[in-house]
């Protein structure tokens, strides 16, 4: 029987915050897949390599961890004041699913460097030296996000000496500004309360901080899941029965934040809510094996992406870092030591990280102008990607 030959498409891999992801200009892509639905997602899971029943991807680009299984999609903004359109996708690696419910914070710091390098921000835009203002509009969240790009002689800046705990060797300074996390129209809380009781079944009942900021996060209190706050991915990722249990209490979370109404649907909604884990500032042992002061941080966050534990931060969930610890009361906020602050240094399991947010109340809302973080980005390979010739119809 006669197979279809492979097609080639222009792809650019990069690496964005501690993530890596294969980018695609939306005109690139066969017809079928420029808009959403079975094409574009069938196209996108053969790329990365899904689903791969060994959990190794090695029939695609995708690296079988959640930080390493991602796509994004950039098109010219029809936005107003905006450059450019940004749309992630996060590839699951064991079944036949690319969720589209949320943002990747990390590769936003590579979507300007991106757009700007294939033509999609006017050149009146881009300075032949110093910072590119590139405006996104993050289609999947439907929010503003800015990111600050340095230029060199007309070309997009990508190495420094800005390092990045979880990110091996140093690059240029990206600083990403993620505009009104939240709408004055929506709730931040979206149980109305700072601090609920969450009680899951067969598992307990825990405090818990359920905030939509940056994506949609469950917070928990270390000590009452039986953990010290720092520990490493070993050992979570090792321990089936933990995992378990954080999907269990992941789902339940979903259900009270009204993202879905049964236990069940959680499974095709794998990329939100986040699900972690706080605790007062306290030393430990990164995974590079560099040792982190409890006076160098202000807390520990630990946090599940796609069923495990993050090895870093994700993008998203320092978003929602930053804004909890801003406003008093929040578990996120207590564990730094309670009170007014405008910033926080959280340890994660890789290193430090430093997120900036200004919280105020107005008419008994709280409302957070914007959020700040420092990230790099780096092409890897630009070229094209080849997926079988059945995979979608062209």
């Amino acid at each position: 029987m006669p197979h279809k030959p492979q097609i080639k498409i222009p792809a650019t891999y990069m690496r964005g915050g501690t993530s890596k992801g294969v980018f695609f200009n939306l005109t690139d892509l066969p017809e079928a897949a420029q808009q959403p639905g079975e094409a574009r997602d069938q196209l996108l899971l053969r790329v990365i390599g899904s689903p791969d029943p060994y959990g190794k991807q090695t029939d695609g680009m995708g690296g079988a961890t959640s930080s390493t299984s991602k796509t994004v999609i950039l098109a010219k903004s029809d936005q107003p004041d905006h450059d450019v359109d940004y749309l992630f996708g996060q590839v699951a690696i064991d079944k036949a699913f690319v969720d589209w419910s949320g943002n990747c914070g990390n590769l936003t710091a590579a979507v300007g460097s991106f757009a700007i390098a294939s033509g999609l921000v006017a050149p009146e835009r881009v300075p032949d030296n110093g910072i590119a203002v590139v405006r996104i509009w993050q289609k999947n969240i439907q929010k503003t996000i800015i990111a600050h790009v340095p230029i060199t002689n007309g070309e997009v800046q990508e190495t420094g000496d800005f390092e990045l705990d979880g990110v091996t060797f140093p690059a240029a300074e990206v600083k990403i500004e993620f505009m009104s996390p939240v709408d004055p129209s929506e709730a931040m809380f979206p149980t109305g309360n700072l601090v609920d009781d969450l009680e899951v079944p067969g598992i307990g009942s825990f405090k818990a901080t359920m905030i939509n900021a940056g994506i949609p996060t469950i917070f928990l209190n270390a000590d009452e899941i039986g953990y010290s706050g720092t520990e490493l991915q070993e050992a979570i990722n090792g321990d089936p029965a933990a995992l378990e249990r954080f999907e269990t209490i992941r789902a339940h979370g979903a259900i009270k934040m009204g993202l879905i109404n049964a236990v069940a649907e959680a499974a095709a909604r794998q990329h939100t809510p986040k699900v972690a884990f706080v605790s007062p500032s306290a030393s430990y042992t990164a995974s590079s094996g560099k040792g982190i002061s409890a006076d160098a941080i202000d807390l520990n966050v630990r946090a599940l992406s796609m069923g495990k534990l993050h090895h870093a931060m994700m993008g998203t969930a320092a978003v929602a870092i930053g804004t909890a610890a801003a406003i008093p009361g929040t578990l996120v906020n207590l564990a730094a030591g309670g009170g007014d602050r405008e910033s926080v240094t959280f340890g994660h399991p890789s290193g430090t990280l430093k997120v900036g947010a200004a919280a105020s109340q107005q008419a008994g809302n709280w409302i957070v102008e914007k959020v700040v973080m420092s990230r790099s980005a780096r092409i890897l390979m630009e070229g094209t990607v080849r997926i079988p010739g059945d995979v979608i119809p062209v």
